[in-house]
């Protein structure tokens, strides 16, 4: 992107014969935007959590599909079964924490990148706090412990439910499956039912009511759902 700014600039100066200040009245400087709203950093990105969604299926069935049935010699070690189930939910979960540190770290990089490619002179003063007015940054680097919270409980509650969802399809078969798809949906439904009722009545309820509800109803989805795969990974999964 910065290669691409500079190459424009070059052109449109040299053919309308523009001095600096003259460009830069006319087109404005270089600012981070070009590069966070760009293809090149948004596709890795969305590339980097589409693998991580097909890696929480793929942790589960390489066990059981894979060469040598992997799954077997974990359900046989001489430990709760249910440490399994935290071990791959803790992977997920590290593997998104250090998604999001290498992003934390490549910034840095990428200014120093942009800083000698493009002459100060043309650059707009950006920094790595600046960063924090864009939506998709703003989802990755909460701005609170609260958010943060929120946010990143909110994908560990969905991993557990697909993880449990994963471990019906095991255990029934075929009719797993249908099980799987019903056990999501009242999750979901679970989990949504205080957004619900404060749409429903008409914002009735103040946001620490609303977000103490959350509280509630995610320690349910999140605890039912270790529970259900605990009792399945006992009693339904045999070797």
């Amino acid at each position: 992107m910065s290669k691409v700014y500079m190459d424009r600039t070059d052109q449109e100066m040299y053919k309308n014969q523009l001095s600096m200040s003259q460009y830069i009245e006319k087109h404005g400087v270089f600012s981070f935007n070009y590069v966070f709203e760009s293809e090149w950093f948004l596709l890795p990105i969305f590339f980097s959590i589409a693998m991580l969604m097909i890696y929480v299926f793929f942790i589960w069935y390489r066990d059981w599909f894979g060469k040598n049935t992997f799954i077997y010699r974990l359900l046989m070690l001489p430990t709760e079964r249910i440490t399994i189930y935290f071990a791959k939910l803790t992977t997920i979960m590290l593997l998104v924490l250090g998604l999001v540190a290498l992003q934390i770290l490549l910034i840095p990089i990428e200014i120093q990148i942009v800083n000698s490619i493009i002459p100060t002179d043309f650059q707009s003063n950006f920094s790595f706090y600046h960063f924090s007015s864009f939506e998709l940054w703003g989802w990755m680097y909460p701005n609170t412990f609260t958010e943060f919270i929120l946010i990143y409980g909110v994908g560990l509650i969905f991993v557990a439910v697909l993880f449990t969802a994963i471990l019906i399809e095991r255990s029934y078969g075929l009719k797993g499956i249908l099980f799987a798809i019903v056990y999501g949906m009242l999750s979901f439904g679970i989990f949504i039912v205080p957004i619900l009722l404060n749409e429903f009545s008409n914002g009735y309820f103040y946001s620490l009511e609303v977000f103490l509800m959350v509280i509630v109803v995610s320690i349910i989805v999140l605890g039912s759902a270790i529970w259900i795969a605990n009792h399945l990974l006992k009693y339904k999964i045999r070797v």
